[in-house]
């Protein structure tokens, strides 16, 4: 019996070579794919996170410096909706740029393994959001957090502690709405959401350029990108007035490059989404319209008028609310009818991404230049 019960305790799991899940090492897969793209075991990581699409990008550093895309997971389950975490008990998964340091790492979570996003950050502080352990963890449930399934945080863990191995301090998560492209943007032009949006995406988009991990500081209430202060010793406080920075300059420039051609195509494209938002409005305020003078028709019959008074009727409606089927979006008719309308002022949406050009930055140049280093003031985002 004892030589029985030493067999089956030695077939357990975590005997056959495995070790304890925090110490497991990443799976045969990854392991081929970091050695096809020329990532060192230990190299420093980074992680993004797209809600809408349920995505968990794990980045890993080259040995040439600059990071490429891992392995990209299907997030199980995140709680809430699109936009920031705001208070304890919300439910919500956040949203915005994390440091991960080892200290946040949970080998011992009741959900297999874990790491905390360290929810909230300064910037959350500075508006008073709350919140506790906002995790990246696995057994697939969510209460505000982001669940992966038990085997793929298993690699995401053991992906995280080699980075720390190597030396990496701290590793970034940066958490957003959606991949921040205009298209994505334009589809929710109307949110409470964008202007923080809109300054995630400056952060976003020196990732995209570059392909290292942008330095976040805060101050007026902001994220402020691979920023360094002018004069030494001075500290970026989320909560005080942004201390003289800089950006470097070519890196400024490629981002307003890219920050002008995204506005013009999210222009374009907000306006088509405001214009069939106007139409449905239009063919709802019709419908409702049509539907309450036959509801008036059918209680003058109940409350005893003459039949000979209900063509009269059905004739003033015809004369005053357009057949339905003439005037449904979309068809030639309603084109016809929107062309003929006076034309609309400029859309409350233009010129958006130019409020988050690198702050401090000069937007308005000669063409192909780089403006000078402002240190006035931008105005904080709504949170």
């Amino acid at each position: 019996m004892v030589l029985v019960a030493g067999v089956l305790a030695a077939c357990q799991p975590d005997e056959l070579g495995y070790g304890p899940k925090a110490q497991r090492p990443v799976s045969d897969p990854i392991k081929r794919k970091m050695t096809d793209l020329d990532m060192p075991s230990t190299s420093p990581i980074m992680i993004r996170i797209f809600k809408e699409e349920s995505t968990l990008e794990v980045w890993k550093e080259k040995r040439n410096g600059r990071f490429a895309l891992l392995q990209s997971f299907e997030i199980c389950k995140w709680s809430g909706k699109l936009g920031p975490k705001i208070k304890e008990g919300d439910r919500q998964a956040p949203e915005g740029f994390y440091e991960i340091t080892p200290g946040l790492m949970n080998p011992n979570s009741s959900y297999h393994l874990a790491f905390n996003l360290g929810f909230p950050n300064q910037y959350d502080r500075s508006y008073g959001r709350t919140g506790t352990n906002l995790m990246v963890h696995g057994a697939c449930s969510s209460r505000g957090c982001y669940a992966m399934t038990d085997a793929q945080v298993q690699d995401i863990y053991a992906l995280a502690r080699d980075s720390f191995k190597g030396g990496q301090r701290s590793f970034q998560v940066q958490a957003f709405p959606f991949r921040m492209t205009p298209e994505n943007m334009a589809k929710h032009y109307d949110s409470e959401y964008m202007d923080f949006w809109g300054m995630l995406k400056v952060g976003y988009d020196h990732f995209e350029l570059t392909k290292v991990p942008p330095k976040i500081s805060f101050c007026e209430k902001k994220y402020v990108f691979d920023a360094t202060p002018l004069v030494d010793g001075v500290p970026f406080r989320a909560a005080a007035k942004c201390p003289a920075y800089e950006v470097p300059p070519r890196l400024q420039q490629l981002v307003q490059e890219k920050q002008r051609k995204d506005d013009e195509k999210f222009q374009q494209l907000a306006a088509r989404y405001e214009a069939r938002a106007e139409r449905e409005k239009r063919w709802e305020e019709r419908q409702t319209k049509f539907a309450n003078i036959l509801g008036g028709s059918a209680e003058a019959s109940t409350d005893g008028t003459s039949e000979n008074t209900e063509p009269a009727a059905t004739e003033a409606t015809a004369s005053v609310v357009p057949a339905p089927q003439q005037t449904r979006p979309g068809t030639a008719v309603e084109t016809q009818a929107v062309a003929l309308q006076p034309e609309k002022k400029e859309s409350p949406t233009a010129g958006f991404f130019k409020r988050w050009l690198p702050f401090g930055s000069k937007t308005e140049d000669t063409e192909g230049t780089v403006g000078p280093i402002e240190t006035t003031a931008t105005p904080a985002p709504k949170p």
